[in-house]
């Protein structure tokens, strides 16, 4: 079993590497686009139609596929006022009930949004905006973003149960990781 989680976390780490670095690139695109509209609008008093509504999508689509590489980084919100008075081993067995939780959750939302853009492409869905994006491009990010949350939360439920039998079982190192 550890050297199944070994390689599923070097895979997935490499995955969401990967989904980051389009996320950020993406956050690239809103920031010349507002750039360009600003010009054009104040210089050749010509103003856009699509800076708006592209940067929109970028901005959503990278917040979307962003949450697995903040959940890797262990950022997001916490409230462990609560936990820092618990012992280790209660804590270790929240943890295995949250990632539980937290892969259910992402599972269920996985699986609504595939059928929500597979319905967008089934119909020919289309923004009412000028561009009349097709719906199914922006909405393609909550399946991919919430369906890498849902592999992470597979990854740190199966490494918690671990770490329940096996104290000193470190999932980074199992995967050959270089601690920062």
């Amino acid at each position: 079993m550890k050297s199944f989680l070994a390689v599923y976390r070097k895979f997935l780490m490499g995955l969401t590497r990967v989904v980051g670095i389009i996320a950020g690139l993406l956050l690239f695109i809103p920031a010349f686009s507002v750039v360009y509209e600003v010009i054009m609008r104040g210089m050749f008093n010509s103003p856009t139609e699509w800076v708006v509504e592209i940067s929109t999508y970028c901005v959503t689509i990278a917040g979307f596929l962003g949450m697995a590489v903040t959940f890797v980084a262990n950022k997001h919100i916490k409230v462990d006022i609560l936990l820092s008075h618990l012992s280790k081993r209660t804590n270790e067995i929240l943890s295995v009930l949250t990632s539980f939780i937290g892969m259910v959750f992402c599972g269920v939302v996985t699986i609504y949004a595939i059928g929500m853009v597979a319905m967008s492409l089934e119909h020919g869905m289309i923004a009412p905006t000028t561009l009349r994006t097709p719906l199914w491009i922006p909405q393609s990010s909550l399946p991919i973003g919430f369906g890498l949350m849902f592999l992470h939360f597979i990854r740190t439920f199966l490494e918690n149960l671990v770490k329940l039998g096996d104290p000193d079982y470190d999932p980074a190192a199992a995967a050959g990781e270089v601690a920062k």
